[in-house]
């Protein structure tokens, strides 16, 4: 299956290409980078959008005081359509089956990144409220969708 490009999330108004992501030398996933928030990656180790698995694109909330790409993730709602155009032109359409907001000290790793009966897709950005102290926000916000 080929590698995905583009991601749309027309309720929110994105259409953002999609650089690569891997791991960290401490083996934390990659973002992209802070100072280009309006960038958005797919988790390269990980499931391709459309195949059996949960792939997982990242985005920032925000960065260098502008507003990111996943800014409005929040506002994402269940039936939202989510499209990924794939490397070959063709389009994996997902639908939005919920959305939630945890705590960084207890985020879904496995229900994120792990393995599914089905052909799944999670966007994933920082929410909750910004910790000065640490330069860090104490949340996610997730969305799961899966394809149609």
């Amino acid at each position: 299956m080929a590698e995905p490009r583009w991601l749309d999330v027309p309720g929110i108004g994105v259409h953002v290409g999609l650089s690569r992501l891997g791991l960290n030398g401490d083996g934390t996933v990659e973002v992209p980078p802070v100072d280009r928030p309006g960038e958005a990656g797919w988790y390269a180790r990980g499931y391709r959008p459309g195949e059996r698995g949960g792939a997982v694109i990242l985005g920032h909330v925000d960065g260098g005081g502008r507003k990111g790409v996943f800014y409005d993730l929040g506002r994402v709602r269940r039936g939202d359509d989510i499209s990924v155009t794939r490397a070959d032109g063709s389009v994996a359409v997902f639908v939005v089956q919920s959305v939630e907001q945890v705590p960084k000290s207890g985020f879904p790793s496995q229900r994120v990144y792990g393995p599914l009966g089905y052909p799944g897709l999670r966007l994933v950005t920082c929410g909750g409220g910004f910790d000065r102290r640490t330069g860090h926000y104490t949340a996610n916000v997730i969305v799961y969708a899966r394809l149609t």
